[in-house]
């Protein structure tokens, strides 16, 4: 097995969960919300810290903007024993009424370029989640009371190239947002049989021209969301593969 080269932990210092987020100011705030956080790697910014929330042990990892970052990361907390990845993220909204804070569960992440074409250039393959992971966290925003929208998003590598007729493009397909890194996500995890999901506030609303709201503008909502995702990856058994089936119920037989 390699050696990582972005996460300089130690052996037993990654969690089997892991949250991970683009940006580090929300890793800082996120691990504010576990009990005995520690700080576990900062080489190179990807600031990654690990504690406890409920008694269950998280990680929570930075990995920086766009598919290409977010591939080592996620590769490097799989080899230092995470079994299941979260991103908690941002999203540029597809939908006219959805408002700055509403959360995007994605069921599924499109792309047309980036690191998974290099993984398996003669196929395409479409990433997913987890359904057990994306059902835990759409509970757990319903119990919290969180506005959200369940369905597939695009994950662009480029940040500037959401103009007009790329905005009706993919939303005449049926996609409902637009980030970064979920296809990145979804697709190694598949690939590597560990659990994933993603729960993605929307920041801005590229239909409605409304613009993009920041870490600090956003801190209120991603403390509301954190709390959720965190009690939703609490309840999963990492102990499965990536879509293991679920037992029966007894009205199942």
């Amino acid at each position: 097995m390699p050696e990582p080269v972005f996460i300089r932990a130690k052996p037993g210092e990654i969690a089997e969960r892991s949250i991970v987020v683009g940006d580090p100011a929300r890793a800082r705030q996120l691990a504010g919300l576990l009990e005995d956080a520690k700080l576990v790697n900062e080489s190179r910014g990807f600031l990654t810290y690990t504690g406890r929330f409920g008694g269950v042990r998280v990680t929570v990892a930075t990995h920086g903007v766009g598919g290409s970052s977010a591939a080592g990361i996620v590769e490097e907390l799989i080899m230092l024993g995470s079994r299941l990845i979260f991103r908690l993220g941002t999203t540029g909204a597809f939908l006219p009424g959805m408002r700055i804070g509403d959360v995007v569960v994605p069921t599924g992440a499109a792309y047309v370029s980036g690191p998974l074409l290099q993984y398996i250039p003669d196929a395409r393959i479409t990433p997913v989640p987890s359904f057990d992971v994306l059902r835990a966290t759409v509970e757990e925003l319903e119990r919290e009371g969180i506005r959200h929208f369940i369905g597939p998003v695009f994950s662009s590598d480029a940040f500037y190239a959401e103009d007009p007729e790329f905005v009706r493009k993919w939303v005449g397909r049926g996609y409902i947002s637009v980030e970064m890194e979920c296809a990145t996500v979804f697709g190694i995890c598949m690939m590597r049989g560990v659990k994933s999901g993603a729960a993605l506030l929307v920041s801005d609303n590229l239909v409605e021209h409304v613009p993009m709201h920041h870490a600090e503008e956003l801190k209120g909502h991603v403390e509301r969301v954190g709390r959720a995702v965190l009690r939703a990856i609490s309840r999963i058994d990492v102990t499965a593969g990536a879509h293991a089936a679920t037992r029966p119920t007894r009205e199942e037989g």
